[in-house]
C-alpha cells in the first residue's frame, strides 16, 4: 500500500477515506497557495499536521496537481515561507497517483511541524489555532493565552539523558509501529521522525516523551508518572485513628500499560446501580458511572498532566458519592473551566498524538463535551472540573442516594403503556435521579416548561406523581409515589 514516507499513517486509503481531524486536511489543486497561509498557521501553532493538495475537499476524488504547472506547485511548496511570519519548519513530498481521468499524477504534502516556542502568524498579521478538525483564528483573550503557552518548551521535548532505545519496552513499540503501518520501518526511524529522538552537541538522545510512552522501567527515568487510586468508606475522608482507606494502589508503568492497568483495576471496583430505562420500561443494572466518563476523565489527566512536576502523580479518589481524578498542573493556558468543552490544546502535543492514534484520545474535541452528555443521559449530576492550587481536579457524582431505589417503584406495564413518551420520560427521570424542579424537568427532556406541567399535571392525576410546595413556586418538586412495600 502506497503510503507517506514521512507520515506512514498517511496512505492513499487514509488520505481518501479518513475524516479530516485535528492533524490532517485536503486542499483541491484549485485553493489560491495564499489561501493555505491560515492552516500552515494552525497546524504550526498546535500539534503540527499535514495538508494534502490535489483531492478535492468535497468528491474526495484525485485530481492531481500536474495541470496547475510547475509554477503554482512552486507556490504551494513555499506558502510557509511567502505566507508565513516567521516561517515554520516544514517538509514537501510528492505522492505518485492516478488521477481521476486516470492519468499519472502527483499529490503534494506539506508536513507542518508544531512551532513550541513562537507564535506563527499569516502575513497580514493574523493567528490561527487547530482545535479538532476546525482552522480558529485566534483574538483578545485567547491569542494573549495562546502567546503565554508559547514562552515555555515542552517538557515532552526535553531530553531525557539517561535514556537509549534499549531502556524502551519493544513490545510497545512494536503495537504502535504496527498500528501506524510503520511495522516495516526501523523503530529509529519511526522514533526518529516523530520527534522523539533529538540531537545535541552532535549526539542522539531519547526525549521524555519516548521515555513516558515506551520505557520498560519508568521508575527509573520518571518516577512521577503513575496513578494512585484511593478507595475510601463513606463521602469524606478520614485521618488518624479515624482513618477510612479501604483500598490504596498504586499503578507504575510507562503511559501505554499505566492507562491499560488502570481502567481494568478502576472497572473491578466500580459498582452496578438499577435504573428505569424508559426506552424499555424495565428496571436494568449499569454501571456506577458511564464508562465513557470516567475513562476520558483518566484518559485526560495522564496526556495533558504536567510531566514536569516532581513527586506530584496522578490521585484517583473513590468515595461513596463521587469520583475525583486528580491531575498535576494547571489547564493549559488557552484552556478555561468556561471553554473547556469546546476547546482543545495540548501541554503534550507527540504524547497526545501517539494516543489519538491507538485510539485513546478522542478527536474533534467530544471527549469533555460527551463526558457532560453522558452523565446527563444517566440521569447523573454534571461533572464538575476544578482549578486547585496546582493541580485540574474531575468530580463525577454518582448520586447513590437516588440511584439505588427498590424495584419496588416498578410501574405495572399497563400504566406504563397509558404513558406517552415524554411521561415515561419523566418518569424515569424522577425515579433515576430524586426530587426534581420543573426547570431541571425541561433542561432534561428538551420541552418547554409548560409542557413539562402539562404532563405532570397528569401524572398527578393518575396518583403516580406528588407535587411539595407552593403551585406557583419554580422550585416546587416533584417526586414519584413510592409502592408501598407488602406487609410481612
Amino acid at each position: 500500500m502506497k503510503r507517506s514516507a514521512i507520515n506512514s499513517l498517511l496512505t492513499f486509503d487514509y488520505i481518501k477515506t479518513e475524516p479530516e481531524n485535528k492533524y490532517f486536511e485536503r486542499k483541491s489543486a484549485q485553493i489560491r497557495p495564499s489561501d493555505l497561509a491560515p492552516l500552515i498557521s494552525a497546524f504550526a501553532n498546535a500539534d503540527g499536521g499535514t495538508i494534502v493538495i490535489g483531492i478535492s475537499d468535497s468528491t474526495r476524488n484525485f485530481e492531481g496537481i500536474n495541470s496547475c504547472g510547475e509554477e503554482k506547485i512552486n507556490d504551494f511548496i513555499n506558502a510557509p515561507k511567502d505566507y508565513c511570519r516567521p516561517m515554520p519548519k516544514y517538509q514537501e513530498e510528492f505522492l505518485e497517483i492516478k488521477n481521476e481521468q486516470g492519468k499519472e499524477d502527483r499529490l503534494l504534502l506539506l508536513h507542518i511541524t508544531s512551532c513550541t516556542e513562537k507564535i506563527i502568524r499569516t502575513s497580514n498579521d493574523k493567528t490561527f489555532l487547530r482545535i479538532g478538525d476546525k482552522t480558529k483564528e485566534m483574538l483578545g483573550e485567547n491569542l494573549r493565552n495562546l502567546e503565554y503557552s508559547k514562552d515555555t518548551r515542552h517538557f515532552e521535548d526535553e531530553i531525557c539523558p539517561n535514556a537509549c532505545l534499549e531502556d524502551l519496552d519493544e513490545e510497545l513499540l512494536e503495537k504502535y509501529k504496527e498500528r501506524i503501518g510503520a511495522a516495516e520501518i526501523s523503530t529509529h526511524q519511526v522514533l526518529s521522525s516523530r520527534g522523539f529522538i533529538t540531537n545535541k552537541d552532535g549526539k542522539e538522545y531519547l526525549t521524555n516523551a519516548a521515555a513516558l510512552l515506551f520505557a520498560k522501567n519508568i521508575m527509573q527515568f520518571h518516577p512521577n508518572c503513575r496513578i494512585r487510586f484511593l478507595r475510601f468508606d463513606r463521602t469524606e475522608m478520614q485521618v488518624g485513628s479515624s482513618i477510612n482507606i479501604l483500598k490504596d494502589k498504586s499503578i507504575d508503568q510507562p503511559i501505554l500499560r499505566l492507562l491499560e492497568e488502570t481502567i481494568t483495576f478502576i472497572t473491578s471496583q466500580l459498582r452496578e446501580f438499577t435504573v428505569l430505562l424508559p426506552e424499555t420500561s424495565k428496571f436494568s443494572e449499569v454501571p456506577e458511572y458511564p464508562n465513557f466518563a470516567w475513562i476520558e476523565g483518566i484518559v485526560n489527566a495522564v496526556v495533558h498532566r504536567d510531566y514536569s512536576m516532581t513527586g506530584a502523580y496522578i490521585k484517583v479518589s473513590m468515595f461513596d458519592d463521587r469520583l475525583e481524578i486528580e491531575s498535576p498542573g494547571q489547564l493549559p493556558n488557552i484552556i478555561t473551566l468556561e471553554n473547556i468543552c469546546y476547546t482543545r490544546y495540548s501541554r503534550n502535543p507527540k504524547i497526545s498524538r501517539v494516543l489519538t492514534e491507538l485510539g485513546w484520545v478522542q478527536e474533534l474535541n467530544e471527549g469533555v463535551k460527551r463526558i457532560f452528555n453522558d452523565m446527563e443521559k444517566s440521569y447523573l449530576d454534571a461533572p464538575v472540573f476544578r482549578n486547585k492550587d496546582n493541580s485540574v481536579l474531575l468530580v463525577l457524582y454518582n448520586n447513590i442516594s437516588t440511584r439505588s431505589h427498590r424495584k419496588e417503584n416498578n410501574i405495572d406495564p399497563e400504566t406504563w403503556a397509558q404513558l406517552d413518551s415524554l411521561e415515561q420520560k419523566i418518569i424515569a427521570y424522577l425515579i433515576n435521579h430524586g426530587p426534581s424542579e420543573r426547570a431541571k424537568l425541561s433542561d432534561h427532556i428538551g420541552k418547554s416548561i409548560p409542557t413539562i406541567i402539562l404532563r405532570i399535571n397528569h401524572l398527578i392525576k393518575l396518583g403516580l406523581v406528588i407535587a411539595k410546595g407552593a403551585q406557583r413556586n419554580p422550585n416546587r418538586t416533584y417526586e414519584v409515589v413510592q409502592a408501598e412495600k407488602p406487609k410481612t
